[in-house]
C-alpha cells in the first residue's frame, strides 16, 4: 500500500526527512509517532501528494509518487481521505453540507450522493448534528465531522494528522474507536500523533521519528 525507499526532504537548509524507509500493508494500522519537529507531517504530505521528495522513492497504491504527473494528483487523493489537525471545515456550510461537498466534486449523483453522506454521518454518531454548523459543534464533534468527510467516498487509505491533539482523553478513545471501526473494514489507516497513551492502547505498527530520521 506504502513504500517508502530513502527518502529525503529539506525545507531550505532545515531537513525535515533524512533516508526513511518504511512500508505499511494494505489494511493495515500504523501510527506515526515522535516529538514535535520530528517530520511526522511532513512525512504525511508526502503521502498524498502536498509535498514532493527531494531525494527517494515513494510508492501510494503502486503509484511512484516522484514522477507522478500534476494532472494525475487530483485522481491519486480520491483514494486516500485526509483527517486534518485544525478541521478545515467549511464554517458557513452545515455539518451534512460539509460532508456532502467532497462528493460533489467529485460528480456524484445526487442520490447516490445522500446515500454515502448519511452512512458516513452514522459510521461517526452525527446524524442528529446534520443540519449544525461548525462553529455550533464541540470540538469532538467537529472531528467527527472531519473523519466522516474523509470516509464518504470510501477511500482505501486514511490518513490523519494529530487528530486528537486538543482534545481530552475520553473524546480522544472514541475518536481512535472510529479509526478502529474503519481499519476493520480493510481501510489502510495511518495517524501520525505525540501521545503515548493513544499508542499504547491501539495495537499497531509504530513509525517513530527524532529529528527526521527513523528512531
Amino acid at each position: 500500500m506504502i513504500q517508502f525507499y530513502h527518502v529525503f526532504k529539506s525545507f531550505s537548509k532545515i531537513h525535515a526527512l533524512m533516508d526513511i524507509s518504511l512500508k505499511i500493508d494494505k489494511g493495515g494500522f500504523a501510527f506515526i509517532t515522535g516529538p514535535s519537529g520530528a517530520g511526522k507531517t511532513t512525512l504525511l504530505k508526502l503521502m498524498y501528494c502536498d509535498e514532493r521528495p527531494d531525494r527517494g522513492q515513494i510508492l501510494v497504491q503502486n503509484q511512484n509518487l516522484l514522477t507522478i504527473r500534476e494532472s494525475s494528483i487530483p485522481y491519486l487523493r480520491r483514494n486516500i481521505g485526509v483527517v486534518f489537525q485544525d478541521f478545515k471545515l467549511l464554517k458557513k456550510r452545515s455539518v451534512y453540507e460539509n460532508i456532502a461537498f467532497a462528493l460533489r466534486v467529485t460528480g456524484t449523483p445526487k442520490k447516490e450522493l445522500k446515500r454515502k453522506a448519511w452512512n458516513a454521518l452514522k459510521m461517526v454518531g452525527l446524524t442528529k448534528k446534520q443540519d449544525s454548523y461548525p462553529e455550533k459543534l464541540s470540538g469532538g464533534e467537529q472531528q467527527r465531522v472531519v473523519i466522516a468527510r474523509a470516509i464518504v467516498n470510501n477511500p482505501p487509505l486514511i490518513l490523519a494528522d494529530e487528530p486528537t491533539g486538543n482534545l481530552d482523553m475520553n473524546i480522544t478513545m472514541e475518536i481512535m474507536n472510529i479509526f478502529r471501526e474503519i481499519n476493520s473494514s480493510g481501510t489502510t489507516v495511518v495517524v501520525a500523533t505525540h501521545d503515548r497513551e493513544v499508542i499504547e492502547t491501539i495495537p499497531a505498527s509504530i513509525i517513530s521519528l527524532e529529528r527526521g530520521r527513523a528512531a
